[in-house]
């Protein structure tokens, strides 16, 4: 009883405690009355839903392994989308049991134990938290990346359950990676893999361990693949945030050239927003940076994001092209008079020269928007000739999104 209500306060109570009964197999005469009045109201009606059920527990915890995997079997047929029964099985003490089968040698017994895991977990936080507690993460095999391409898919929908919790240790984060390294991978398994990593970088505490692994490499190199890239993007977003994890983007040999390259994407608007977001945060008091950005081509990228891009995309590359410009004035600002002329701050002279060198470069981004509508305006007409191509020329700076 105690046990149960300790598990129950470190699951995350986004629903009512689920009420806990004594796991006994000697003494649950109160869960008994609970199968009745479950089988009463389910499609398995009468003796039929108790018997079965009371005879699986018994083959998990005595049962040879021939007996494991049919109580395994009957455990997933039985427990069905009944949250109710799911939360009866757990006290009945089925977890541990299935906990152990995982770290079977033998694959079938393995992905037996692990479907029926997936089962009992969805829904209820306190039966993932006797996952944990019974060592599941110590029970996977260790080179999931050699598992079969199913098993893994179904290792990573287990995990993405147990991350969804709201503390979950960070043992998680190896095995997704070797998981998301593995080679082939549905998109399926990605998904779940990279929703389990977006719950993690979710928690601030955990960035710092996200940062030390290979995470970042393996992130950048996804959000190449139009796939997965919104969702690679969005952990990356949430990364670069943090000083660990900003460094960790600095230092990839793919930034910002990779990501310069998504927001491209017309297609994925989604992405080019995040793409913004992630440079943007890179570039701020970074003259590092935005020197790397300049060299790899950003300015055209921006100017044609400003024109064509959502109103979240737009407001974001203009952030980062008012940076180009005020590093441009002062740039010029020394050279806009005579080198042998002393002007003091504040002067007539000094503000007449700075307000010359606004005009130059208000001049330049404006040559550059008429020469890069023109260009876009030329290749939407080479499509199919309908002048709604040319979409989405007027700049608006209204956004109800994410804060850019």
């Amino acid at each position: 009883m105690r046990r149960l209500l300790r598990l129950n306060d470190v699951a995350r109570q986004q629903k009512p405690p689920e009420k806990s009964m004594d796991v006994e197999m000697d003494t649950h005469k109160h869960t008994i009355r609970e199968l009745e009045d479950v089988a009463g109201k389910s499609e398995v009606r009468g003796d039929d839903w108790k018997v079965a059920l009371q005879r699986s527990v018994k083959r998990l915890h005595f049962g040879s392994w021939e007996e494991k995997d049919a109580a395994a079997k009957e455990i997933i047929e039985l427990a069905g989308d009944d949250l109710k029964r799911r939360q009866i099985m757990a006290e009945l003490g089925v977890i541990p049991p299935l906990v152990a089968m995982v770290g079977s040698e033998v694959v079938a017994r393995q992905r037996l134990a692990v479907r029926a895991l997936i089962v009992l977990a969805n829904g209820s936080f306190t039966n993932r938290a006797l996952m944990l507690e019974a060592g599941i993460l110590s029970k996977l095999p260790e080179n999931i990346g050699i598992s079969e391409e199913t098993a893994r898919q179904e290792i990573a929908q287990l995990l993405l359950s147990i991350s969804a919790m709201a503390k979950f240790p960070t043992k998680i984060i190896p095995i997704i990676i070797s998981i998301l390294e593995s080679n082939p991978n549905t998109i399926e398994t990605q998904e779940s893999c990279l929703t389990t990593l977006h719950n993690l970088s979710s928690v601030l505490d955990n960035i710092r361990t996200l940062a030390d692994t290979n995470v970042v490499n393996t992130l950048i190199r996804l959000s190449s693949s139009k796939k997965v890239s919104e969702k690679s993007l969005a952990i990356l977003a949430n990364l670069v945030v943090t000083l660990a994890g900003r460094k960790a983007l600095e230092h990839n040999t793919m930034i910002p050239e990779g990501i310069i390259e998504i927001m491209t994407w017309e297609e994925k608007p989604k992405c080019q927003e995040l793409s913004a977001y992630i440079l943007m945060v890179l570039a701020h008091q970074s003259s590092l940076q935005r020197l790397k950005m300049a060299k790899a081509g950003i300015v055209q990228v921006l100017l044609e994001l400003v024109l064509l891009g959502t109103p979240l995309a737009q407001k974001r590359a203009l952030r980062i092209l008012q940076w180009f410009k005020d590093e441009r004035q002062v740039k010029i600002g020394p050279h806009s008079r005579p080198l042998m002329r002393v002007v003091s701050v504040g002067s007539p002279v000094g503000q007449r020269s700075t307000d010359e060198g606004e005009k130059l470069m208000k001049k330049i981004v404006r040559q550059s928007l008429y020469k890069n509508l023109e260009t876009i305006t030329r290749r939407a007409n080479y499509g199919d000739g309908d002048s709604s191509n040319s979409k989405a020329l007027v700049i608006s700076s209204s956004s109800k999104s994410l804060p850019y």
